[in-house]
């Protein structure tokens, strides 16, 4: 017996051949496909690692290839039960689930596409943001692609630790990006590293929450901090993404003066476009905007891609 995340897993009655119970596969725990697994019953919404007995059968689904629906492809030659999707509605999901959902919804992003960019079902992801999960290690690299982000970031560990402290890849290749890539890389917000002179001569480079309004970087602070030392004088921004899992990343580098804002029209408009408040809280609102000059970056990524 071998199956896939996904597939449908029914126990039918060895009298009757009807089917008495069924699940959706949702954890593996070989790579070939090969029993136990972590099964969601579609009776309970529970999750339980399962060893298949004599009794049991794999209902394969496989994508269309619009990727919008599926089919049940039974290989018993018989009609396949219809997996039931977790209920919705629930409140308690697990930390993972809470940090997928949290940024795929920060990223605008519908659960259908990211079970499709994850490879998975939807069913199955609508029960990890829903309720406590333990996903595999092969799961969670899925999420973390799909989302850009890492498979120890999606964990909540590593947060006192430096990025890219594992291992370089064995055929790496660094290639310059440009300027359309690095655009939609920047986004429309985030978190990125302003490099300014402070007040006392030295150089400083400071993280901050920016959004990017009309190809123009702008972000909040406060009068007298370092940030805002950035105004009225010519500033690098940076942004960048390490994953760990993957030894991959990306960087992109702008340059260009930086002025305050003090139009009361383009102030008001910023403060109803921002999408979150300065994580280091407090009165920060100062804007700063930096014009673009020039925009640069580089991505690594294995030689085989």
């Amino acid at each position: 017996m071998r199956a896939h995340l996904g597939d449908q897993l029914v126990i039918e009655s060895p009298r009757t051949g009807t089917a008495r119970r069924d699940g959706e596969i949702v954890g593996l725990h070989h790579e070939d496909g090969t029993p136990p697994y972590d099964v969601c019953w579609s009776d309970t919404d529970e999750v339980t690692l399962f060893f298949p007995g004599p009794d049991a059968h794999i209902h394969h689904l496989e994508h269309r290839q619009s990727g919008a629906a599926r089919e049940s492809q039974p290989d018993t030659g018989e009609a396949a039960v219809s997996p039931a999707a977790p209920a919705s509605g629930t409140a308690d999901p697990g930390d993972i689930g809470r940090r997928v959902a949290a940024e795929r919804r920060r990223q605008g992003m519908s659960r259908e596409e990211m079970a499709r960019r994850a490879g998975m079902s939807l069913s199955y992801l609508t029960y990890l943001e829903e309720q406590p999960a333990d996903p595999t290690l092969a799961t969670l690299i899925g999420l973390a692609d799909a989302l850009g982000t890492t498979v120890t970031t999606l964990r909540g560990g590593g947060m006192d630790l430096p990025p890219g402290r594992g291992n370089a890849l064995l055929h790496p290749q660094l290639r310059d990006l440009g300027p359309e890539e690095c655009r939609a890389l920047l986004s429309t917000h985030g978190v990125g590293r302003v490099a300014v002179s402070a007040s006392d001569g030295h150089p400083a480079v400071v993280p901050v929450n920016y959004e990017v309004i009309d190809d123009t970087i702008v972000f909040r602070t406060a009068p007298g901090t370092v940030t805002a030392a950035a105004a009225d004088k010519e500033v690098a921004f940076e942004v960048d993404h390490v994953d760990d899992a993957l030894s991959q990343g990306w960087s992109v580098l702008a340059v260009g003066p930086a002025s305050t804002v003090t139009d009361p029209d383009t102030l008001r408009r910023l403060a109803q476009h921002a999408h979150t408040r300065p994580w280091a809280g407090g009165e920060r609102e100062m804007w700063v905007s930096i014009r673009c000059t020039s925009l640069t970056g580089r991505r690594i990524t294995s030689a085989d891609q």
